[in-house]
Formats: C-alpha cells, structure tokens, sequence
C-alpha cells in the first residue's frame, strides 16, 4: 500500500513539472516580435524635407487672367525654386518651368487637391499618401503631399536621385535649353513638343533671372524693342473684351489706342495693341 501511494506521488510530481514547463514555453513565445517593422532608403537623409522655408501662399483673384496667375505662382514659388537650386543644382527656371506647365500655374486638380505641382506619379518604394487620377491609364496612382514645398522637394530628390537623370548635371546651371531637352530625352516627358514649352515659357516670363540671382551673375540678356507696332486684324465673333482678355490689355486701353468712342468694331479692322509713340 506504501509503496503504491509513492508511485503515485512520483508521477503527480512528473505531470506537475512537465505542465509547469509547457506553459513557460507558450509565455515566451508570445513576447517574441520582429525586431524591424518597416525599411528606411538610406540614400534619403532626415534633414531632406525639414529643411525647407515656409513661404505665404498669395490667393490667386478670380477674375484674374493667365498672365496674372502665372505671375502671382511665380511670385508664391519662386523662392522655394531658388532654395532647390541652391541645394541640389537644378535649375530655378527649369523647376518654375516645369510647375507652371505641370500644374497648370496651380490651377490643376492635381495641384489643388494634392499640393502635386509636378505629376510625380507614385512609383515603386513611395510609402506617403497617394490619390489617383486618369492619365495615361484609368486611375493611375500620383504622390499626395500636405504642402506645396514638400512637392518642389520632391522633384528635386526625383530628379537627383535617379540615374536616368544623371546626365543632366553635367549641363551648366543656367544652360536651361539643355536641360529642357534632356529632360525630354531622358524620359520625364513622352511630349516631343515639351523642351519647347519649358523654354517658351522661361523665356517668357524671364525665369532665367532666378538663375543668375543663385549664381550671383548679372544678366547679359538685352530685351529685344519691337520695331514695329503690334496690330490685330479684327476677325468675325471678336468683341474688345474678347482681345482684351488675349492680349492681356484692358478694353479701355485698347479704345484709348485706337481712339474708339464706342465698343463698337468690325471684321477686317486693325485695331492697334500698345501705345503709339509721339
């Protein structure tokens, strides 16, 4: 009888310490976690989207013509073009270019709704937020920022990141014919037309000054005096507010001109767009 209350008691005690090392197994396994939850580029420093000035955003009028509003993003933008410039050696007039005719001079859906002035499409590794948009394809995914600046940094590390784009460094700093064309060549446009657009419209609105403003350069450029007068032959549907608004003149302007009484004109006349002299 002794002997079976001791077998007894001997396997109690085996049950009793092989349940109590169970259970330490099951506790330690649920302490175990992954020691990395996401991946980091290293090529991306910390500082990369800190360090970029604040700038007051003018609100465009709403009446405002093209030239206005081209003129009021230039004035909002300018500086943040300069800084990228300065940074990472992209041109102020090629990234100003570049976001007027991607954006619309801040007019697009894109650029309004998702601060996204360049149509940086999302690509592979883009962990921040996205919204999609019919482009090339139905719904294809773009880059969403929560301020303008961070997309003008954005197109900086877009640009000087990839090695596609590499050869565009080579070019000098205010060369913006050959960056406008390497662009095209390297891919960023499938447009043939889009070096010409980028260059009509730095030679427009005289972006190129920004560029020599980072280099310290005084401008060598001469504005070329019209020697003729500029007209407009009057076509069937024009109206003087319908000039006005192509010409970027007034309607008053325009009559002062001519010397019209009346908003009255007809088809075939020349009507006169600036001031004559003496």
């Amino acid at each position: 009888m002794f002997l079976r209350i001791l077998k007894l008691f001997f396997i109690a005690v085996l049950l009793f310490s092989s349940c109590k090392s169970k259970k330490k197994a099951v506790s330690s396994s649920k302490r175990t976690k992954p020691t990395t939850e996401r991946v980091v580029k290293s090529n991306k420093k910390e500082t990369d989207k800190t360090k970029i000035s604040t700038t007051k955003i003018k609100s465009t009028p709403k009446n405002a013509s093209y030239s206005e509003i081209v003129a009021i993003y230039i004035e909002n933008y300018s500086p943040l073009a300069k800084e990228e410039m300065i940074q990472y050696g992209i041109p102020a007039s090629i990234t100003l270019a570049q976001g007027i005719l991607e954006s619309g001079a801040g007019r697009a859906e894109l650029s309004r709704k998702s601060n996204n002035h360049f149509g940086i499409k999302c690509h592979k590794g883009w962990t921040g937020e996205r919204v999609y948009h019919d482009d090339d394809e139905l719904q294809e995914c773009f880059r969403k920022y929560k301020d303008p600046k961070y997309s003008y940094r954005d197109h900086s590390l877009f640009l000087s990141q990839r090695s596609r784009y590499e050869s565009l460094f080579s070019y000098k700093k205010d060369d913006y014919k050959s960056w406008a064309k390497g662009l095209r060549k390297a891919g960023y446009a499938t447009d043939p037309k889009y070096p010409q657009k980028l260059i009509n419209i730095i030679e427009k609105y005289k972006l190129y000054t920004f560029d020599e403003d980072v280099l310290g350069k005084k401008s060598k450029r001469k504005d070329k005096k019209e020697t003729k007068l500029k007209t407009y032959i009057v076509e069937k549907g024009d109206t003087l507010y319908s000039i006005s608004r192509k010409f970027d003149v007034s309607v008053a302007s325009i009559k002062e001109y001519n010397g019209l009484d009346s908003n009255t004109i007809s088809i075939g006349q020349e009507l006169y767009i600036h001031p004559l002299k003496n």
